[in-house]
């Protein structure tokens, strides 16, 4: 008796999470059904796109733990939707956002790039989590109905995608700043390798110069010598032309 009674308590919970996830599924299939090529356009190009479009699970509108074979199937689904082919009213912008998703796709191919997607969205989750157990704590010890918003799969839903994204946003911003120093390190080293090399042209210059000139100035100082010698004789000759002798001096006699 125990036991079926332990499977009749088990069943009502079965039960209520399958309606929960019935209900979340038709209610993706009916957010999804109403998503003409236009309106997908205008969702994958709407303002803050930039930002919107950096959760792949997003942008193919799939939950993160779907099957690659799901993944393969929206994904063409999804781009078939928005190729320009298929929008020649609106070919550039259908451009873009063919583009948009087959970036995502083929980050959610790449598993390391699949792996940090999950591991953001599974951070979401967690926080949105993590901030509905405080509240239920906090109303428990006011003595309060444990009854929050966040209890409307919808809701839910909708804390966990503006988590999402701005988890996903600030991991683009820390991207984007590593991006700028890296690049100004590489501008930098690139300019200090010009200065070397232009030095180092100098400096080989320099001694060319000084090495073609070395005849010509060892030249110059052996005439520069030549000529100091030819005047210094010149001089000790005049010096001793122009050399006056002092008189005699005649004894005087005396008488």
């Amino acid at each position: 008796m125990a036991a079926a009674g332990g499977e009749s308590s088990a069943k009502p919970e079965s039960d209520e999470l399958f309606q929960n996830f019935y209900t979340e599924v038709k209610q993706i299939e009916k957010r999804d059904s109403v998503f003409t090529s236009k309106q997908q356009i205008d969702r994958l190009l709407r303002p803050g796109a930039s930002y919107f479009n950096l959760n792949p699970f997003e942008v193919l509108q799939i939950d993160s733990d779907a099957t690659d074979d799901a993944l393969k199937k929206r994904f063409r689904a999804l781009s078939i939707l928005v190729h320009p082919d298929k929008n020649q009213d609106d070919p550039d912008r259908a451009q873009l956002a063919f583009e948009a998703v087959d970036k995502a796709y083929k980050s959610l191919l790449d598993p390391d790039q699949k792996k940090r997607a999950v591991d953001v969205v599974q951070a979401g989750r967690e926080y949105v989590e993590h901030i509905v157990s405080e509240k239920r704590k906090k109303l428990k010890k006011d003595g309060k109905d444990q009854t929050v918003e966040e209890d409307d799969p919808e809701v839910f839903r909708q804390a966990v995608y503006k988590q999402t994204m701005k988890l996903f946003a600030e991991l683009e911003i820390k991207r984007k700043e590593r991006e700028a120093k890296d690049m100004h390190e590489r501008k930098r080293a690139r300019e200090e390798e010009i200065e070397a090399a232009d030095k180092a042209k100098r400096d080989r210059e320099w001694q060319k110069n000084f090495e073609e000139t070395r005849d010509g100035r060892v030249d110059s100082w052996r005439t520069f010598q030549a000529k100091g010698k030819s005047k210094s004789k010149a001089k000790n000759k005049g010096e001793k032309r122009s050399f006056l002798k002092p008189p005699k001096v005649k004894m005087e006699q005396r008488e």
